[in-house]
């Protein structure tokens, strides 16, 4: 049986959506008898057994010298070997510009070698300092030198295709990110959530908290709240605290209805989720297939409030399961939650379309078929 190696630049207990996604999938190939192993940096060197996944961890695995070790302990493992390289330019160290792991990957020729596109490269303008064009160029490079050698070629959104050399393009395989949640509550543990949260309704955005997320947010939830004052917010993932902190300065009169968690349990993120009268989830590129933080509130039923973008794909209008609307557009977002919030059977429709999509299209059953499947 060949051995499957996810190489990977972050892996739980380090947070990141391409750490979930990783371990999910090595997990869910081990339950259905597949020998896995993942390959991982790590503050110490170690090898040891999580949920029938054998995980090395070694310091530095990805530089040059880190590289000479991994070969090394990689022919220590009876083959065939697939390797199944989880790419993302910036997770990989050396600022995003890891020439020689590319190179080391294109080498391995002794190997079956596959690559998930999570991310491929750098956005590139004429416009932008020398410094990111030169990044923008590299990431070119190493797309194309990995691209080039993989055996088998995924990507989560079709749109990172168009970046691929033409062989690879027309070789590639869009396989869309699944939840990294929880994807069912039990009515006992919502119906606990709801209590600790008081009375509602509850709007909420999971996810990240940057500029470009929380810009938007910002033009949004004020004049929903003060719509009504048995509305509440509720921000949930990392930077929430700081971003509820900095709104309630600014507004004072709905400070007490912004609330904030950022180091809840999985579990717990779902059950909050589960919860919410609606969410809403912008994204400065569109919603898309690589968006775990939607693909959560799919699952779950929710009504979804979202943008659309350049990266957004056909599927989310066609299929209607949520409702999208351009980015930069506020006053679009608040009429169309104060429609949904004023219509509950419209608002239940939304969240069963939801839940059928992510079923239907985006659930980790497709992710392992399709990586299971014979290649085409």
């Amino acid at each position: 049986m060949v051995r499957w190696h996810l190489l990977t630049g972050e892996y739980p207990p380090h947070p990141g959506g391409v750490s979930d996604y990783t371990a999910l999938v090595a997990r869910e190939l081990a339950r259905r008898g597949q020998q896995v192993h993942v390959w991982a940096p790590g503050d110490a060197a170690g090898t040891l057994e999580e949920d029938g996944v054998t995980v090395h961890r070694f310091p530095g695995l990805f530089t040059p010298l880190g590289l000479a070790r991994l070969t090394r302990e990689l022919e220590r493992v009876p083959g065939p070997r697939r390797l199944l390289l989880q790419y993302v330019p910036h997770a990989f160290g050396m600022k995003a510009m890891n020439v020689p792991l590319c190179a080391w990957f294109a080498s391995r020729r002794q190997d079956e070698r596959w690559v998930f596109f999570h991310e491929i490269v750098y956005p590139w303008s004429l416009s932008s300092p020398p410094r990111h064009q030169v990044l923008a160029g590299i990431t070119r490079v190493m797309a194309r030198l990995v691209s080039g050698a993989a055996d088998r070629l995924f990507v989560s959104i079709p749109a990172w295709r168009e970046h691929l050399p033409p062989r690879s393009r027309a070789l590639a395989e869009w396989c869309p990110i699944p939840s990294n949640l929880p994807t069912e509550v039990s009515p006992s543990k919502l119906e606990e959530t709801l209590a600790s949260l008081g009375e509602g309704p509850w709007l909420g955005h999971f996810g990240t908290h940057g500029p470009h997320i929380t810009r938007p947010l910002e033009k949004v939830l004020p004049p929903l709240l003060r719509v009504d004052r048995q509305r509440k917010a509720l921000l949930l993932g990392r930077g929430s605290r700081q971003f509820v902190a900095e709104l309630a300065e600014r507004y004072p009169d709905i400070a007490s209805r912004l609330h904030a968690r950022d180091d809840l349990a999985a579990e717990d993120v779902a059950a909050h989720l589960s919860a919410m009268a609606l969410l809403l989830q912008p994204y400065p590129d569109g919603v898309s297939t690589r968006r775990t933080s939607v693909m959560a509130g799919l699952a779950l039923g929710r009504p979804i409030i979202t943008h659309t973008g350049h990266l957004t794909e056909p599927l989310w209008a066609e299929s209607g399961a949520v409702i999208l609307v351009k980015h930069g557009a506020p006053d679009a977002v608040i009429a169309a939650a104060e429609r949904i919030l004023g219509h509950p059977e419209e608002s239940l429709a939304l969240g069963t379309r939801a839940e059928r999509l992510y079923q239907e299209r985006f659930a980790l059953e497709h992710t392992i078929e399709t990586l299971l499947r014979p290649s085409a």
